[in-house]
């Protein structure tokens, strides 16, 4: 039964569409709304199973509940998947598809670009809904949340060397990143040109060769990204990479990345406390594209946007100093978005 999965935490409501004439298939999940509407991306991927993508929207959700909360945005958790198939990519038919069906929900849902899903898709679901964020008047205008994202990443990494190393300096520190993708590839860009090497993976060979030719960075392959040696590893890709298997063989003395629920689960999180590795909760560093996406709810233009952005490294370090004798950082990091919802 879905409200027997360890995932499902009590979500205020799990919406399976489908639509027999453009083939889409979809889920829906809003965790909680108790801040504000639900706002998170809608991701486009071919699953192994349906139960793999029930999964990982329950997990997507939740995590926009606290990232939400965390950002001190007017906005609850929830996240959209769409599946496909292998190779597949949503068709025109499917977008407006899932803009009907988003409409039908009357404003609790909101969704944004996320994997699989680029500005151009997201404008062709607000073609059909208006209870859509993220929506831009170009395929490459400043609607991508992928550069402030980043931006966020960068902030909390310096923060991160700045707590274990006393020094903010990029100067000789080696950073792995995972993930070239819009978030991946701007970190790597940003760190870059902070003076830090960089060691890269992605799936893409083209992607690798890019930042090898500009950036010199080494590549390695993404199975072994998370065993390089290096001062950080940033997690830029999809989730569950600090599992029982990676943990061990970890390389870097600081994971601070833009992945969404890096840690495989919570005894992940006490496994990376138990090897000393110093771990920043996805969920608050990558806070900084949804900062954006939501700026016509808060009215925030770009400039007030990225200062608040710039303002991540702080908002982890003050969640990193309240961690309590027995807590992990992420469970700290819960603690903290949930006296937020409480407070509300």
């Amino acid at each position: 039964m879905l409200t027997d999965l360890p995932d499902f935490d009590d979500h205020e409501a799990v919406v399976f569409l489908s639509d027999k004439a453009s083939g889409l298939r979809a889920i829906i999940a809003m965790h909680d709304t108790t801040l504000g509407p639900a706002h998170g991306g809608t991701r486009a991927w071919a699953y192994e199973s349906e139960a793999d993508a029930v999964t990982d929207v329950l997990r997507l959700s939740q995590g926009m509940t606290f990232k939400n909360a965390v950002a001190g945005l007017p906005l609850g958790g929830g996240k959209s998947v769409i599946l496909l198939k292998p190779g597949e990519r949503p068709s025109v038919e499917m977008l407006h598809a899932f803009g009907r069906a988003v409409d039908r929900l009357n404003g609790r849902y909101l969704p944004a670009e996320d994997v699989g899903i680029g500005p151009a898709m997201v404008r062709e679901i607000a073609s059909i809904t208006p209870h859509v964020l993220g929506v831009g008047a170009g395929e490459d205008d400043a609607a991508d949340p992928s550069p402030v994202t980043s931006l966020g990443i960068f902030c909390a990494i310096e923060e991160m060397l700045a707590r274990e190393t006393g020094s903010r300096d990029f100067a000789g520190k080696r950073v792995a990143v995972q993930g070239l993708g819009g978030v991946g590839g701007n970190l790597a860009r940003l760190l870059h040109e902070a003076g830090a090497s960089l060691v890269v993976a992605d799936m893409s060979d083209e992607r690798c060769r890019e930042f090898q030719q500009a950036c010199g960075a080494e590549v390695v392959a993404p199975e072994r990204i998370h065993a390089v040696e290096a001062d950080v590893f940033a997690p830029c890709a999809l989730g569950a990479v600090l599992n029982a298997r990676t943990i061990p063989e970890l390389g870097a003395g600081i994971i601070c990345g833009g992945a969404n629920n890096q840690l495989a689960d919570l005894a992940a999180g006490r496994a990376v406390a138990e090897a000393g590795v110093a771990y920043a909760p996805d969920f608050v560093v990558n806070a900084g594209g949804v900062m954006w996406t939501s700026a016509p709810i808060t009215g925030l233009d770009r400039v007030a946007v990225e200062t608040k952005v710039r303002g991540i490294g702080a908002t982890l370090s003050r969640i990193l100093d309240d961690v309590q004798p027995g807590e992990t950082p992420q469970e700290a990091a819960i603690r903290y978005a949930r006296a937020v919802i409480d407070a509300a």
